[in-house]
């Protein structure tokens, strides 16, 4: 048992400390705060069997404030700041990373949720979990939570990153201890906080950008249970605000989530051509006979099966599925740029940061 294990196992004096990271989160902590101390009930009652840790990060808008606020008026509310962030070559963390290790150093209870500033949360999530949790005996059970978007580039797009997400991260795979895929999502991350700090926790993949996925890889190492699933009746979340916070979000992220990313705009581009090519083909031709029309027409009948059922795996409404296929230049863009960040530039932005990568 590591050092860290001994001393969260000494301290536990709670089922559950809640941490939320929190930089420059001023537009979306007061619902995720409001949520969260809603979520009081007989036997589970904020103060006295879970606690909330806010951990502000370097933020240079209100998120400190507002979270102070809220303590001052409700006990079992901490507000905490991150350590100055250490990128040296040796060890070293991304923000968020340094912050939920602080958050899960100052913590008080026997299981750990890191949850992120935009989530909103439903009412008895966290007891509900906990009691899952123990249910499938497992140490880590993250969620994926309805994803809430505006605007029509959101609409369009969203849904092709979470299809292939969903097809990459098969969630029956994931949860097989036998298999070696593993993933998880950091807007809802619930751990047993001696599995946790066995395996190092944040600190451990401290540089890695894709910390929900890195930790749930340690967990599944290390022999301790895992669950992820989509949740959304569980708890609800707006990743970007803006078109412009979508796409740096997701050029972090896109060709590390991704095994083979240039493979896979290749694929997205033929569904482009295919799906207006063909109708146009066999409408636009005078030479073709019927038949060959109808071999086009049904050609194309398949590709938009297996385009919108693939897409239907994102779990977003009709009419964004059914637009998302406009959304594919943007989605090939993305996926393009986030290669040439991580594998050419070796770094990327997020939040006004630059980290080095290692793809």
């Amino acid at each position: 048992m590591t050092q860290d294990a001994e001393t969260n196992i000494q301290k536990q004096e709670m089922e559950l400390s809640v941490i939320i990271p929190a930089r420059n989160e001023e537009a979306s902590l007061p619902a995720c705060l409001g949520s969260l101390v809603s979520q009081s009930e007989p036997g589970f009652e904020l103060g006295r069997h879970w606690e909330l840790i806010v951990v502000n990060d370097d933020s240079t808008d209100s998120t400190r404030a507002i979270a102070t606020q809220l303590a001052v008026r409700q006990a079992g509310i901490v507000v905490i700041d991150a350590p100055a962030l250490d990128q040296s070559a040796r060890g070293g963390f991304t923000g968020k990373n340094n912050a939920c290790w602080a958050g899960a150093q100052a913590a008080r209870g026997a299981w750990l949720l890191f949850t992120d500033a935009d989530t909103v949360h439903q009412t008895n999530d966290l007891s509900r979990s906990i009691r899952e949790a123990e249910r499938h005996r497992v140490e880590l059970l993250s969620y994926s939570p309805r994803q809430l978007v505006s605007g029509f580039w959101q609409r369009a797009v969203m849904p092709l990153v979470f299809s292939e997400l969903a097809s990459v991260y098969r969630m029956q795979e994931v949860n097989d201890p036998e298999r070696r895929i593993a993933a998880a999502n950091g807007q809802f991350l619930l751990v047993k906080g001696d599995a946790y700090f066995s395996v190092g926790g944040h600190r451990a993949v401290g540089k890695d950008v894709l910390e929900d996925v890195a930790l749930a890889r340690s967990f599944k190492r290390s022999r301790h249970p895992i669950r992820f699933r989509y949740a959304p009746e569980a708890l609800s979340t707006r990743m970007y605000r803006t078109t412009a916070d979508m796409i740096e979000g997701w050029t972090k992220n896109l060709a590390a989530l991704f095994p083979r990313p240039l493979y896979l705009a290749a694929w997205r581009v033929l569904d482009l051509l295919l799906f207006f090519g063909l109708p146009a083909l066999a409408l636009g031709v005078p030479r073709l006979v019927n038949w060959q029309r109808g071999a086009l027409l049904l050609i194309w009948a398949r590709t938009l099966w297996r385009f919108y059922a693939r897409v239907a795996r994102s779990n977003f409404p009709s009419f964004d599925v059914a637009v998302s296929i406009l959304g594919v230049p943007l989605f090939v863009l993305l996926l393009v740029r986030s290669t040439i960040q991580h594998r050419l530039h070796r770094s990327v932005e997020w939040k006004g940061r630059s980290y080095k990568t290692d793809l």
